[in-house]
């Protein structure tokens, strides 16, 4: 029998994981993703594996977005040393990728153990480093798509385009003991029929078990003209006001995709006479991996590099790489288009283009990409009338266009036409998704196919034998600390805080100027206030 273990992407969008061993015990790992959206969900990050990282031979990583490969430096840290399978693209946006995951997560921890010092709490280790991202890259093995390989005794594999982002991977195994062969298909992130730049999704035809992502599982995409003219129309409303359009992206595909449209409308006389700014460094990199690996695009993008044209450059674009630079967006007036990370607005630059321009009348926030629960995107999409930037309260006066055409994923009408070619009726577990979007698709994929679908739960163990699933229990999750009484110590704690901070303040002589250090304890309250209330 076959057991599967759901660490991670089920019941959420993030932190994507999934243990398989084999009849013979043989134990990999399918992606290794980090956690995102709040302080609750990326507590996981740091929690047990479940498992011994010593055990793992192999990992199979389906493509380079965090939430899939972000806590594969952790996994080595924390003891793994086997090969990571994963397509050509894959592991060359991983070597930058994974190694600005890991400067953020120093920085991070830099900046909290500066504020644990002024409550006389310790300091905070990084979830990992950067000598621990450069020590994955080295058991990186790429591995071309479309051939079966044999990854040890017992277990078969093969890559398949996904057509969701550039290098990413639908992942077929074959596991088998005394002559019994069971396939078993991770769809990885399934991308859209039609996308820009890539070639659709891989069609699969057979296989006993399917687990089939659901983060568009209860929703239908605008169609894509009509987010190209959103797209202009946001453009021209910012720009007929001499404002900023500000654009959060994802610095792999999204961006690119970004480019490619800009680049479009630039040639056909439609983009107005501004700069366009791509300011992440991290994006930046990335592109200049998608203009490497031609190989890997569809028709309609090689058209336009048989004409002469890079697809992702147009007139007046400008790469921001500096910080200097970057800060110098929001000194110059006038109209501009920014592109900037992170995709869900939870970290990056573009947090301080929010800051410079969220509250400005004129200005526009263009919303491209999905926006997990407990970000600031979410946010802002949800329609929050102030949101919390570096600690400040900042309203959005912008005006917000969300458009979901642009999304690297499948719709609900995508995901079920490519579950639709499955001819073997196989078993189908529905994950990476957001309970309601998960619980849609399972419903539909049953009333449509009539096939036998279950949506798994965190830290679920799943038995595969043929035809037959057992859902064993595991250990369960330690509960989480009563949230009342968290709060209740919290504001005891701040309390102590500000009674010492007035103390203070009161013994100063009248005139004397209150020192940086009690300003910075006046703004810590008010943001742990701020973090209780929301």
């Amino acid at each position: 029998m076959i057991k599967v273990t759901c660490l991670g992407g089920a019941g959420s969008v993030t932190g994507s994981s999934f243990l398989i061993e084999s009849p013979q015990g043989k134990r990999a790992l399918v992606d290794c993703g980090l956690f995102q959206g709040g302080r609750q969900m990326e507590s996981r990050n740091r929690e047990d594996w479940g498992f011994d990282p010593k055990d793992l031979n192999t990992l199979f990583l389906t493509h380079a977005h965090m939430d899939h490969s972000g806590r594969i430096p952790k996994l080595v840290k924390d003891g793994f040393n086997g090969k990571i399978i994963t397509s050509p693209p894959t592991a060359e946006l991983c070597r930058v990728m994974l190694l600005d995951s890991a400067h953020i997560q120093e920085m991070d921890a830099e900046w909290q153990s500066r504020k644990n010092k002024r409550q006389g709490k310790g300091d905070i280790m990084p979830l990992y480093t950067t000598e621990d991202a450069e020590a994955s890259l080295k058991l990186l093995s790429p591995t071309e798509r479309d051939r079966i390989i044999e990854v040890e005794p017992g277990i078969k594999a093969r890559l398949r385009n996904a057509g969701h982002i550039l290098g990413s991977s639908i992942l077929e195994l074959w596991l088998g003991e005394n002559g019994n062969t069971t396939k078993v298909v991770f769809s990885g992130d399934l991308g859209r029929h039609d996308q820009l730049i890539l070639r659709d999704p891989h069609e699969i035809f057979d296989a006993d078990y399917l687990f089939v992502e659901s983060t568009y599982g209860n929703r239908m995409h605008r169609s894509f003209g009509d987010s190209k003219e959103e797209l202009l129309e946001a453009i021209r409303y910012s720009v007929s006001r001499n404002e900023k359009i500000i654009i959060p992206a994802f610095a792999v595909e999204r961006t690119q995709e970004l480019l490619y449209l800009l680049g479009e409308f630039d040639r056909d006389g439609l983009l107005p006479d501004i700069p366009v700014y791509l300011d992440s460094p991290l994006a930046i990199k990335a592109t200049e991996i998608f203009r490497k690996n031609k190989k890997y695009y569809d028709k309609e993008a090689q058209a336009i590099v048989d004409e002469g044209y890079d697809p992702f450059d147009l007139s007046n674009l400008k790469f921001t790489e500096s910080t200097q630079e970057s800060i110098a967006i929001n000194e110059r007036p006038g109209s501009a288009i920014v592109i900037a990370g992170s995709g869900m607005c939870t970290a990056g630059r573009i947090k301080h283009h929010l800051k410079h321009n969220l509250w400005r009348d004129g200005a526009s926030l263009v919303i491209v990409g999905f926006q997990a629960k407990g970000t600031t995107g979410r946010k802002i999409v949800d329609g929050a009338k102030h949101v919390k930037v570096f600690r400040e309260n900042v309203s959005v006066k912008a005006k917000v266009f969300t458009i979901g055409g642009f999304s690297a994923h499948a719709d609900q009408k995508g995901i079920l036409e490519w579950v639709g070619h499955f001819e073997s009726k196989p078993g189908v577990f529905v994950i990476h998704g957001e309970t309601t979007a998960s619980d849609t698709l399972a419903k539909k994929i049953k009333d449509t196919y009539n096939l036998t679908v279950h949506v798994p739960k965190w830290k679920e163990r799943l038995i595969l034998k043929p035809r037959e699933v057992t859902v064993e229990a595991v250990e369960v999750p330690e509960p989480l600390p009563d949230m009342k009484e968290m709060v209740s110590n919290t504001i005891i704690d701040l309390e102590n805080e500000l009674k010492a901070l007035k103390k203070r303040i009161k013994s100063k002589e009248t005139g004397e100027k209150i020192e940086d250090d009690d300003v910075d304890r006046l703004k810590y309250i008010q943001e742990e206030l701020q973090e209780i209330l929301s």
